[in-house]
């Protein structure tokens, strides 16, 4: 009877451990849950229609296309001021009207490129919060796996001393029949 009472105990603890990496797992599920909530369903980003026309204007403005059109428009400019005849110039050498288009141009499009690029660093920090929930998350992955190891290596190593606490019984019962054996037949001989 004792040697059920030892197989139940055994059941039970190994149902113990079980039972903790059902409760490891489960916690970190539990945590897991609100890091992928948020990485699948990111907040909607609402742009109002100054900000559409920033990022608009700032796409334009930094491409090829509008430094080409730009080059084409301004030496246009100063083909025809130069070759025109007097009457007809409207912006004859030195270009007086020109440079306060240009800079009209400047003091206009930086303000609005700079919008846009702060915009793009909230993205940019939105995709580095980003990161960080994943890196987060792997860390609770890694940290769950530290603990179920844990929990194996400390059910092998109670159960390996169990087995030399056993392995130990059985040589003491060994050793204690053959003293008994030795006894008797140092009796026969007497």
């Amino acid at each position: 009877m004792s040697d059920r009472k030892e197989l139940d105990a055994i059941v039970e603890k190994n149902n113990d451990n079980i039972r903790k990496l059902h409760e490891i797992v489960k916690q970190t599920m539990e945590e897991e849950a609100l890091i992928v909530d948020r990485l699948v369903h990111p907040p909607k980003e609402v742009l109002s229609r100054g900000q559409r026309i920033s990022d608009r204007v700032a796409q334009f403005g930094g491409s090829w296309r509008f430094i080409i059109i730009f080059i084409v428009i301004l030496l246009v400019w100063i083909a025809f001021n130069t070759l025109a005849l007097k009457n007809e110039q409207f912006d004859p050498y030195p270009f007086i009207l020109m440079n306060l288009v240009l800079s009209c141009v400047a003091a206009l499009q930086a303000p609005i490129i700079m919008m846009s690029q702060n915009r793009q660093e909230e993205k940019d920090r939105m995709r580095g919060e980003n990161d960080y929930l994943v890196n987060l998350k792997a860390e609770l992955e890694i940290r769950s796996l530290h603990q179920k190891m844990d929990i194996l290596l400390e059910e092998q190593i109670k159960g390996l001393y169990d087995t030399q606490q056993q392995q130990y019984k059985l040589i003491k019962q060994l050793y204690h029949k053959v003293e008994k054996l030795e006894h008797k037949l140092g009796e026969r001989d007497v």
